[in-house]
Parts: C-alpha cells; sequence; structure tokens
C-alpha cells in the first residue's frame, strides 16, 4: 500500500508578514530580505481575510502576524492590516504577533489590548545567551526588548516567550527557564539555534542536546511555573501512544503553517522558504491571493510541485523513520536548507529538536523513577 501524506482542508493557523523590514540584525537570521522595507498592502490583508472567513466557519482561526518585525509598520498602519480580518459571531479569528519587544511603547499596548492581539516576545536569555541579537549598528538590544516586556507588564498584557538556543552546555537550560519565568510570561518556545536561508549541508553539531532537554524537563517538572512549549508537545504524544492512539496520531493529515507573504503570494507550508528560490521549483509560492482566492490556493496546494515534492518527504518520513508519530514528518524548510531537497528524510533538526528532546524527557524520567 502506497503512504501518502495530505494537507488538512482549512488549517487553523495563517502567518501573514505585514513588512519583510527588520529593526535588528540578528546574527543567526535566513530571512533574505530584512534590509529592506516592503510592506504589505491593504488589499492584501482583505484578500487573505476573505480566506480565513471561509476556514473559520469550519473552526477557530488564529492570524500570526510575523516579521520581519511586524512593529516596524507602526501601530496604525498595523491596525489597517488587522481590520479586515475583524472577527464575528459566525467566524471566530483571532491574532497573535511575534516581536522582539524592541518598539512596544504605549500605543503598542492600547492597540494589542483592544484588538486584541496575543503577543510573543523573542528573546534569547540572560546576559551572553541574547549576544546575537544585535541591531543594525552591530549595539546590543537586551535592554530595549527588556524596556519593551516591561510596558507590557505595566500594561497587563500577557506575553509569550520564543528563544534561540545556541548553547546547550549544562546550566544554560536552567539559566534559560528561570530568566523566562522571572520576565513572567506564561510561555516559553525553545528552538535550537540552525543554519537556514542557503543550501550549506549539514549545520554545524551540538553539544550534548539530550543533555539540555532532560534539564529543560527537569526544571519545568521542579517548578512549573509556565508552560514550556516543547515540552506541552512531547507530553501530549506520550499520553496519545500511551492511550493507544497513536496509530489515528500518524494517520492525521499535515496541519501545515501556511504564510501570505507582503506582496499576497501564498506558501502552504514551509513558511520559512518564503522569498528564497528552488533551481528546480522557481520561487516557492502556490499562487497569489490577489489573483486567486485564499480557499482555491489552499485546496489545490498539493498539485503545486514542490508541495507535492514535500507531501513525498513526509511519506518517506512516515516509512523510514520511527519517531515519525511524534514529528509527523519533519521541517519542509530544514529539509531544504540542509539536503537542496524537500522530499528528505531526517535531517539535523529533527534529531537535535525531535529525537533529542523525547530522549531527555525520558532520561529525566528514569532519573526520577530509576
Amino acid at each position: 500500500m502506497e503512504l501518502r501524506a495530505e494537507l488538512v482542508e482549512t488549517p487553523p493557523v495563517l502567518l501573514m508578514q505585514p513588512t519583510t523590514l527588520c529593526n535588528l540584525d540578528c546574527s543567526y537570521c535566513y530571512l533574505p530580505e530584512r534590509k529592506v522595507s516592503r510592506r504589505m498592502s491593504p488589499e492584501v490583508a482583505r484578500a487573505a481575510a476573505d480566506g480565513v472567513r471561509g476556514w473559520s466557519r469550519r473552526h477557530p482561526v488564529t492570524v500570526v502576524w510575523h516579521g520581519g518585525e511586524p512593529l516596524a509598520v507602526g501601530p496604525a498602519y498595523f491596525r489597517s492590516l488587522v481590520e479586515p480580518f475583524s472577527p464575528g459571531e459566525e467566524y471566530p479569528v483571532t491574532h497573535a504577533v511575534q516581536t522582539n519587544a524592541a518598539l512596544i511603547d504605549e500605543a503598542w499596548c492600547e492597540l494589542f489590548a483592544t484588538v486584541p492581539v496575543r503577543v510573543a516576545v523573542s528573546v534569547d536569555g540572560p546576559g551572553e545567551a541574547n549576544a546575537a541579537r544585535v541591531d543594525w549598528a552591530g549595539q546590543p538590544t537586551l535592554d530595549r526588548v527588556i524596556s519593551g516586556i516591561e510596558t507590557l507588564r505595566r500594561a497587563g498584557i500577557p506575553f509569550n516567550v520564543i528563544a534561540v538556543v545556541a548553547d546547550t552546555s549544562p546550566g544554560a537550560a536552567t539559566a534559560l527557564y528561570r530568566f523566562a519565568c522571572e520576565l513572567g510570561c506564561d510561555g516559553l518556545g525553545v528552538n535550537l539555534a540552525e543554519k537556514k536561508g542557503v543550501f550549506e549541508g549539514v549545520p554545524e553539531s551540538y553539544g550534548d542536546a539530550t543533555a539540555f532537554w532532560q534539564e529543560l524537563a527537569a526544571c519545568w517538572q521542579a517548578d512549573p511555573c509556565i508552560r514550556v512549549r516543547e515540552l506541552d508537545h512531547a507530553y501530549t504524544y506520550i499520553r496519545e501512544e500511551l492511550a493507544g492512539a497513536g496509530t489515528r496520531r500518524a494517520d492525521r493529515p499535515v496541519v501545515p503553517l501556511p504564510m501570505v507573504t507582503w506582496d499576497g503570494d501564498y506558501l502552504p507550508l514551509g513558511a520559512e522558504l518564503a522569498g528564497f528560490r528552488s533551481p528546480q521549483h522557481g520561487p516557492f509560492t502556490a499562487g497569489n491571493v490577489l489573483q486567486t482566492p485564499l480557499a482555491t490556493l489552499a485546496a489545490h496546494a498539493h498539485e503545486v510541485p514542490w508541495v507535492a515534492e514535500a507531501l513525498a518527504g513526509v511519506a518517506n518520513c512516515r516509512r523510514t523513520c520511527s519517531y515519525f508519530t511524534y514529528c509527523r514528518g519533519g521541517q519542509p524548510a530544514n529539509k531544504y536548507f540542509e539536503t537542496g531537497r524537500l522530499d528528505a528524510t531526517e535531517t539535523t533538526f529533527c534529531h537535535t529538536s525531535k529525537i533529542n528532546l523525547l530522549e531527555g524527557i525520558l532520561r529525566h524520567a528514569e532519573h526520577q523513577h530509576p
């Protein structure tokens, strides 16, 4: 029996790129146009909103505004992009934004509270852990980020933190977790630093990533003051396996994170491929919302050659990887940037951020219950 992977008909999340511009120059950033100020037009936002309303009649949809730096467009312009999505009783739509927080002031807090918009802040940890996040003059930005976070807290705006972690040495997970708890965030997401944006083969190896995840699991279990995204995902998987639901989990359609770029291009999956071109497939897009309705683009995405190749990669993972039920086929961008193909299987990301994560949790459990 041939294994095939399918996309869900109506994704629960849509990423929107309000601008390519970023006010920071993080050394690990892969975005190809972050020096250029290209803004999404209200026409693109309206076209995307028409499609999202259709999706939301089936289930709630979250629209995530994700850079460049979304706040670089200013509060008034950002509001003009959000307004077409104004939810009604018949279509529940919520908004979220991923920001470096350096531009947050009272005007932004007023917008976050009234739209409303859930906030996630990119910050990598205390002191030197945040050294990669500098501005275009090469100056540190942590003080500005902390100031933005303090403004959120004074306004009573809840927020999550997403950290890019390059240091997995002993003590790093503890320092990051304590830092996040002290910031007062609701949750922490952890992305291990990777090479992206160019095909350069497998990135440099980490230290003991398993030990990092074990330490993070131990910190959380000792003091579960905030949620940890990666641990949530892993423990959910473990519970489903223990309940005998693993096969059903493996059979589910792929739930991607599609993106509409600043100019209206639609990426059904692999949002990190936005702005890049493949020698074989050309630009990574499945059409444009200004020319074709979002619902049509989503319904026919599997017919686009590069998307079909990525779905073949998911099927390949299911056929060859014992961790497929948990990972669900990896990330297309990681596969492309490491191998030059979308139908590849295991990547460094799979190993360090999925396999090592489960191994770390199990190692922690063994130490707790020898």
